[in-house]
């Protein structure tokens, strides 16, 4: 059932009342940890569930719990070691030029958050994902606009997360739950909520961020949006192990039905014979791939017509002809094209450079390395990049650090010898990258996505009795810090 305005208006209020529950870090990491036991404990249910719902698998569903689980607990652990707080102490020096005062630095929550679920990872990326899990940690309440594909288990979730808040005498509207386009509209424009994160397509991401930034007051929105992943292979790559790279390929395009957002859209091979065993390997590999079925009738029938659509251009094949499978299904396929037809602006080849959302990938070959560079030149921000080189290039020879040099404008993760599909939770991650890939420079994966939802405050010339005792020159909270110009750990 769609939520009223009013019915937004009361759970972002309840969010906004449970603020300063959230507090005291030693609280807010014992209810992260508690909200992963629960989901746990609640394995089976969730998945049967978020299964009937999506229909992607007891399989890959129960990873997908298992690594909301595990980012909670990171964040846990984020929460515990305060270094995200970025406390920084600068006492009073008078012979600098000008000179400085006592200045004392930390980071501060933003307050009510909005989270837009995606539809694609019913738990990762969706109410207890890495959106509301990063933004409880940097203690911001949450409401949640749920996703249409799986209403049903969005509730069920929310209930395990407010039983956990519970726990901990956290008020149960930590974290809020709408259903509804409209809500989602009326969610953004509401007066108490201070920031959103948002997984979905262009044109809806965009909607909203057009609508954060005209608030009277407007607030950050940290969009991701839609993403190509280009992925380019050398001729020495190819030369060396074209069946591998090939069957790696089939493996990443196809994984999850297509449906991850960083599925590998467009692939630069060479032309000629090594480039023809590599589409070769990519043919038997696809072909014995089972067809699958997509998360709802318009991503099918987007699916089904897009590719058909790319499919009619001039000088593009279909050596596995990708679209509709069954009834429910679609099955998988590739296209084929001369990459020269992809390096001018203006033709209808174009389309082959927007994302298409479902197992299907554009293998572009090209003739000589100033078509790798021209095609690349033309591309919108992603959310990765990829680049396979042979033993030798990876060595330092040939051009290998020159593509990673084209590569590293393109997007937020670079990688070599590798597929995009699969995106680590760690300290080092980033998952995003320039627009349209994502609204903004932050991650919204890693221990770094904490940071989207703080501001940083600096007190000058305080009375130490007056100072937050995470500033107070004791450091009572035992926090790392820099301290004097000093790390302190």
């Amino acid at each position: 059932m769609e939520a009223t305005a009013e019915e937004v208006d009361q759970a972002v209020r309840a969010a906004h009342a449970a603020t300063g529950a959230l507090a005291d870090r030693t609280v807010r990491a014992a209810f992260l940890r508690s909200a992963a036991e629960l989901l746990d404990a609640s394995k089976d249910h969730l998945v049967e569930a978020a299964d009937a719902e999506t229909a992607l698998g007891p399989v890959r569903l129960t990873g997908e719990l298992a690594r909301t689980s595990y980012q909670l607990r990171a964040f846990a652990d984020i929460v515990d070691e305060g270094a995200f707080l970025g406390i920084v102490i600068d006492h009073p020096d008078d012979s600098a030029t000008p000179p400085i005062p006592d200045l004392r630095r930390y980071k501060v929550p933003l307050g009510v958050v909005a989270v837009y679920s995606a539809s694609n990872f019913p738990f990762a990326f969706s109410v207890p994902g890495g959106d509301t899990a990063s933004a409880l940690a940097a203690g911001c309440p949450v409401v949640v606009k749920a996703h249409p594909d799986h209403p049903a288990t969005s509730e069920l979730v929310a209930s395990v997360l407010r039983r956990a808040a519970a726990q901990h005498g956290i008020p149960e509207g930590v974290l809020g739950l709408v259903h509804g386009f409209e809500a989602g509209v009326e969610l953004v424009k509401h007066p108490l909520v201070s920031a959103a994160g948002f997984t979905g397509s262009v044109r809806g991401g965009r909607a909203l961020f057009d609508a954060a930034a005209a608030r009277p007051v407007p607030i950050p929105f940290h969009g991701e949006l839609g993403s190509l992943n280009p992925v380019v292979i050398t001729a020495e790559a190819a030369a060396e192990r074209a069946e591998q790279i090939g069957a790696g390929l089939a493996g990443s395009m196809t994984l999850g039905v297509g449906q991850f957002c960083v599925k590998p859209g467009l692939v630069l091979a060479p032309a000629g014979a090594d480039g023809d065993r590599l589409v070769k390997s990519l043919t038997d590999a696809v072909s014995d791939t089972d067809a699958g079925v997509l998360l709802d009738h318009r991503m099918r029938d987007n699916f089904v017509a897009g590719v058909a659509e790319r499919a009619e251009l001039p000088d593009v094949d279909a050596p596995v002809t990708p679209g509709a499978g069954s009834e429910h299904t679609v099955s998988p396929g590739f296209l084929t094209v001369p990459a020269q037809r992809l390096a001018t602006e203006g033709g209808d080849h174009d389309l082959l450079l927007e994302e298409c959302f479902g197992p299907v990938t554009v293998v572009a070959r090209y003739e000589d390395d100033a078509e790798v560079t021209s095609v690349l030149s033309r591309l919108p921000g992603n959310l990765s990049a990829t680049v396979h080189l042979s033993e030798g290039e990876a060595a330092g020879q040939g051009r290998g650090a020159e593509i990673l040099a084209e590569l590293t404008p393109l997007a937020g993760r670079v990688l070599v010898n590798g597929w995009p599909t699969g995106v680590a939770v760690a300290p080092a991650q980033h998952h995003g990258g320039p627009y349209p890939a994502t609204t903004s420079t932050s991650t919204s994966v890693g221990g770094t996505a904490v940071e989207r939802w703080l501001r940083p405050v600096a007190y000058q010339n305080t009375p130490e009795a007056l100072l937050p005792p995470e500033l107070r020159d004791d450091n009572p909270l035992g926090l790392p810090r820099r301290y004097e110009g000093r790390q302190e750990l």
